[in-house]
């Protein structure tokens, strides 16, 4: 099962379910009550810590929810807020970070890269949510589409279009997608 985030994220070839944190895991814990599938694949867009360039893709199962009031000890979580998939399928090279907030701060998000994190994504920390609870394998794959920078949503914007193209090609490539 190939989902992807929605509103202005879509693909002809993936469901949506939804955009941030709790829309996706409502959204996806329904389609895995009622149709569970074997594999989830979550394909969208991310933010680069600085590590990734634009138009960069990069494959998952890890995600993570770090908000960027743990970098400065301004909170803490009793949760679990890394997660990684079992799948053997992808490589397992940069740790996604999911938040509802997307990031602007390029110096604080920075510091994400000494914790392993390369990019930002709304929703894939709760896809592996879900899938770690109904016990489906699950991988991501990303394009950057911005810095987490003051432009990161007016390069979101811009770049977003020929982010998607690159991302579908990939797919096509790897015949993840025909």
């Amino acid at each position: 099962m190939i989902v992807c985030a929605g509103r202005s994220e879509t693909f002809n070839f993936a469901e949506p379910i939804g955009v941030g944190l709790v829309e996706s895991a409502i959204n996806l814990t329904r389609h895995c009550l009622f149709n569970k599938p074997d594999f989830i694949l979550f394909v969208g867009s991310a933010g680069s810590y600085g590590e990734h360039k634009i138009f960069d893709i990069i494959e998952s199962k890890r995600a993570a929810n770090l908000e960027l009031s743990f970098l400065s000890n301004d909170s803490y979580t009793p949760l679990d807020n890394v997660l990684e998939s079992e799948n053997k399928m992808t490589r397992n090279d940069t740790i996604v970070n999911s938040s509802n907030y997307i990031s602007t701060n390029s110096e604080l998000t920075k510091q994400y890269n000494e914790y392993g994190m390369g990019i930002e994504n709304m929703e894939f920390f709760s896809v592996l949510q879900v899938a770690r609870e109904f016990e489906i394998p699950v991988a991501g794959i990303f394009v950057v589409t911005n810095y987490t920078n003051e432009n990161a949503h007016d390069d979101f914007l811009k770049n977003h279009k020929d982010a998607i193209s690159i991302l579908t090609k990939y797919l096509v490539d790897k015949r993840i997608i025909k």
